[in-house]
Parts: C-alpha cells; sequence; structure tokens
C-alpha cells in the first residue's frame, strides 16, 4: 500500500521533523518519558516508557496526521480526507479533521476492534467497514477516493506522516538524554522511520530497534532481504501490517540497528506487565516493545531502554481475557478436575481442603449427567485463586492425600 505522499528517503529530514514539532506544540500533548523501576526488574534493563497511549486518540497517530493534514490547500481540504486504518490512525484523522473543519472517511477492516470504529465515528468521521485485512479496505477506499474525489492521508508511507511521527523521537532524548537504546514497534513503518530520524541526528550513537510480531515480519523481511508471509490473527492488530511502505522501508534501512520478532504469548505478557505493574494500559501493537525485553532480555542487559508504548486502544472483554490467562500461566489460578463419589458433603470437604490451606474457589461445576461419569460418581470442575504456583500445587497434593483423583485443565477446559 503506497501513497502519492511517498517521495524518497532524502524528503525525510530532521529538519522537517523539527518543523513538525513546532507545528505540534499546543495541538497534541507532550507524553512523558518517564522510569518504570518495576519493569526493569521484570526485564533486567533500565526501562523507561514514553505513554504515547496518554493522547486524546489512546495513541501516537495523531501526530502524523495532523501534520498532513495541515500540509493541505484549502482546496483539498474543502474536497475531503480519507483514509484506511485498523484504528489508530482511523480516530488520529478524524480527530484532527474535526477540530480543522475537514470531511474525513475512514474505510476499516471489519474485524477491527468495536472500541475503535465506536472511537473514530465518536470523533465525526464517516466509517465504512470493508474487508477483513488492511488490504482489502484499502481497495474500497481507493474506490471511494476516485468516486468522491478525496485526498489521501495515508496511515504510515507519507513523508508529512514520517516527520509527525519523529517529533515523539525529539521529546524521549529531551526527556532523557541518557537512553542508550530506543525500542519501537513495527507497522508500516511510519513510526520508526520518523523517531530513527531524530533519534540519529541528536544522538548517532543511540540505538534504535524495531519490533514486528512474528505474524506480521514484514519489515524484518525487507530489512534482512527474507521472503516471508504475512497473515493470521494477532493480539497486536496495529501492527499488523502486510503491505509496508516503500519511503519508509527506504528510511528503515537507512538509519534503523535492527529488527525483532515476538511471539503473541510474549505481547500478552506484556500488556498485562503494564497493566498490573504500571498501572496502564496498552493494546497489543502498544506493548510490543516490552515483549522484545521480555523475549531477548540478554541483548538489553543493564542498558537504558526507552520504550514506545504507542498505543492503548484495547478492548476491554480482550483486555480482561489477558489478565486471567497470565493469572493463569503463573500459576495463581487454578483449574482442576476432580473425580469424586456422589455422596453429600464432598464438594464441602473439597471446599474446606482449599479453604484450610489458603486457596480462594472461584468458580466450581458439577457434573453428574454425562455419559463420561460413572453412574455411581460426579465430576467437579473447580477453579481456585493461590500465592502463586508453589501454593497451589501444595492445594492439590492436599486433595489427593485425600484420594481424591485430580487433574489440571486449561482455563476454560469443560467437559466433552
Amino acid at each position: 500500500m503506497t501513497s502519492a505522499g511517498a517521495t524518497t528517503a532524502d524528503n525525510v529530514t530532521f529538519d522537517k521533523v523539527q518543523e513538525a514539532a513546532a507545528l505540534l506544540k499546543g495541538a497534541v500533548i507532550e507524553t512523558p518519558c518517564l522510569p518504570a523501576p518495576r519493569l526493569s526488574q521484570l526485564t533486567g534493563a533500565d526501562v523507561f516508557v514514553k505513554y504515547e497511549n496518554m493522547q486524546v486518540t489512546g495513541a501516537f497517530k495523531e501526530r502524523g496526521a495532523l501534520v498532513k493534514l495541515s500540509s493541505l490547500t484549502a482546496d483539498e481540504k474543502k474536497r475531503g480526507v480519507i483514509a484506511v486504518s485498523a484504528g489508530n490512525h482511523a480516530q488520529g484523522v478524524a480527530y484532527h479533521a474535526g477540530r480543522l473543519g475537514i470531511p474525513a472517511t475512514i474505510v476499516m477492516p471489519v474485524l477491527t476492534p468495536f472500541v475503535k470504529i465506536s472511537a473514530t465515528r465518536n470523533h465525526g468521521a464517516e466509517v465504512v467497514l470493508a474487508g477483513n485485512t488492511l488490504a482489502e479496505a484499502k481497495e474500497e477506499a481507493d474506490r471511494l477516493a476516485e468516486q468522491n474525489n478525496l485526498v489521501w492521508v495515508h496511515p504510515y508511507d507519507d513523508a508529512h506522516v514520517i516527520h509527525g511521527q519523529g517529533t515523539i523521537g525529539i521529546e524521549m532524548l529531551a526527556q532523557q538524554p541518557d537512553l542508550d537504546v530506543l525500542v519501537v514497534p513495527i507497522g508500516g513503518g511510519g513510526l520508526i522511520a520518523g523517531i530513527a530520524t531524530a533519534a540519529k541526528a541528536l544522538k548517532p550513537s543511540v540505538e534504535v530497534i524495531g519490533v514486528e510480531t512474528t505474524l506480521y515480519p514484514g519489515m524484518w523481511g525487507a530489512f534482512y532481504g527474507k521472503d516471508v508471509r504475512c497473515e493470521g490473527a494477532t493480539i497486536a492488530e496495529g501492527i499488523a501490517v502486510r503491505d509496508i511502505g516503500v519511503l519508509t522501508t527506504e528510511v528503515v534501512k537507512k538509519v534503523v540497528d535492527d529488527i525483532l520478532l515476538v511471539s503473541e504469548s510474549s505481547i500478552e505478557r506484556a500488556i498485562n506487565a503494564y497493566l498490573t505493574l504500571q498501572r496502564t494500559i496498552a493494546e497489543g501493537a502498544g506493548a510490543a516493545g516490552l515483549a522484545a525485553l521480555l523475549t531477548e532480555p540478554e541483548r538489553f542487559a543493564g542498558k537504558r531502554v526507552g520504550l514506545v508504548l504507542c498505543g492503548g486502544n484495547i478492548d476491554p472483554r480482550l483486555l480482561s481475557k489477558i489478565v486471567v490467562r497470565e493469572l493463569a500461566r503463573d500459576g495463581k489460578l487454578v483449574s482442576i478436575r476432580i473425580d469424586t463419589p456422589d455422596r453429600p458433603g464432598v464438594l464441602g470437604e473439597i471446599a474446606t481442603v482449599i479453604g484450610d490451606m489458603q486457596g480462594n474457589v472461584v468458580d466450581v461445576e458439577h457434573h453428574r449427567l454425562f455419559l463420561n461419569v460413572p453412574a455411581k460418581g460426579a465430576t467437579l470442575d473447580v477453579t481456585f485463586e493461590a500465592f502463586d504456583r508453589p501454593h497451589g500445587e501444595r492445594i492439590v497434593a492436599a486433595l489427593r492425600e485425600r484420594a481424591f483423583v485430580v487433574r489440571y485443565l486449561e482455563i476454560g477446559e469443560r467437559m466433552d
């Protein structure tokens, strides 16, 4: 997916990032870049977090969107703009187009989280849902752009957009000048292209490392000359980009030091860490940088690392599911199946064992009628909270000592 705004890497300059910073002053929030001691303890690095989830739209995208919208002629503003986005670019364009009185049409994949669709509509844009992927949504947007003579606001492959995103790099090094490494999520590449351009101009020694999900390693493939496939359902839909930018790729190859790939489970763990340790919300894309530190801790050990928490627009239902899954992974939420005789008092006996050992029962399912349960027996599915994995194992051992047949279940597993 390319754009008429895409030119060459020579058009992406630090001077233009500085001009963008002046333009954005007072129009977007200069978000803090703060030390995160608990994340430092978790990862072994000296971690600092740039909280772009504090922007009005919950993500960094409004920086580039506003710079692009401000560059339009009076005639272009009157005609209106169109954008394709899974959510954050959509909100950035919709919010600032509304502020500037520019009509905006946003085409979003039908699988975009509802929280992002609703927020985009609330900013006053016309939202069109089309296709299951950004590439499919782009086809509909192309048709609408031609039909209605609309101006493209590309999510990443545009020099104006890149310069706007680059202002984050200026702010990070102004707030924390001693950073050794900046770790930046990559979707289409606009964010890292802008940040790296600014950071390398201000501090040539700083390392800039990009992060992609293993399901969408487009920029990694371009960077290392590898053939890759980009597909699959990812929790980091904000960086699930199949067609990376032409301009952004050129800039990334010029100024970025390395690109790492992270798994879905590491992104889940990072989202949970931001919530439970930092008391802040990160969407999948926003947590990708922390996921890189969790994946390769030795790479960052002892270094002063700046993470870009680029967005916090996650579906609350998905967030709650992640929290439960992480509790299960940590052994703090235990689900077991117990074969028992079908007699009075058994459930109370089991609950007493768990309670006496300071476990907390949160869910019980009692099965008598299924054909795979003995006629004179019953099966209990019990989920309980424990302090940690060893505590949960001690409770299970105590149940087994009382002659109960116990096996572990995955959270959510039920009778066949």
